[in-house]
């Protein structure tokens, strides 16, 4: 159904933030939001069931896992030595 809609600017504010929040259509935040302010209190809404994924990750040839923490190191090194010279 297609209807217009006033909204309030703070109003409008908060749903173009959780829209760039969520990644989802400005549609979809609406409506989620009308369904969550129009349920009875106490009564809670049914969600989808989260899943995670696995992904095996490999790294590339040619890094050596040995110096993973290297970068690191020096980049701490750094700070502090910064920090010093203040």
């Amino acid at each position: 159904m297609r209807t217009t809609l006033a909204l309030n600017p703070d109003v409008a504010m908060r749903l173009a933030a959780e829209v760039v929040r969520s990644d989802r259509p400005f549609k979809q935040v609406v409506n989620d939001a009308l369904r969550r302010g129009l349920n009875p209190p106490g009564k809670r809404l049914r969600r989808a069931a989260y899943a995670v994924r696995p992904v095996k990750l490999v790294f590339r040839p040619g890094v050596d896992t040995a110096k993973l923490n290297q970068l690191a190191d020096d980049l701490e090194i750094e700070a502090v030595a910064g920090k010093l010279q203040r």
